[in-house]
């Protein structure tokens, strides 16, 4: 079984520019109303759909408000990406820091309002 989860919005180019421009994902399909990108491993996929196209039924027209969703990706080094996208001036939601469960991460928002968690997963330390 392959999951690809799909966000509906209007804002295919702004989304399409920042998931290659700041975190290196693929095409991997694309027409004038819908984006399948990729992460640069080839191991996930995300999908975005233009809202009220005529070709989809009712279920896929409606626009995602921007709210309620998150993604996490995990990285090796979290330290990288960070200055990597801090390179880009990329607003940062929540700054690099570790957690008392073990995750390093820290947190942007992508054009549709998404929070992105980008995350080393470690164990805590006792």
């Amino acid at each position: 079984m392959k999951l690809n989860a799909g966000i509906i919005t209007a804002k295919l180019a702004e989304t399409k520019a920042f998931y290659q421009t700041v975190l290196n994902f693929g095409i991997t399909f694309e027409n004038d109303f819908y984006l399948l990108l990729h992460t640069p491993n080839q191991q996930a996929e995300l999908s975005f759909l233009q809202p009220n196209h005529p070709s989809q039924r009712p279920v896929f027209q409606k626009p995602f408000t921007g709210e309620g969703v998150y993604l996490t990706i995990e990285v090796d080094d979290v330290d990288a990406e960070y200055e990597h996208i801090q390179s880009l001036n990329v607003p940062i939601e929540i700054e690099l820091r570790d957690e008392p469960w073990g995750d390093r991460h820290f947190a942007i928002v992508d054009p549709n309002g998404i929070g992105i968690d980008i995350v080393k997963y470690a164990p805590p330390e006792p």
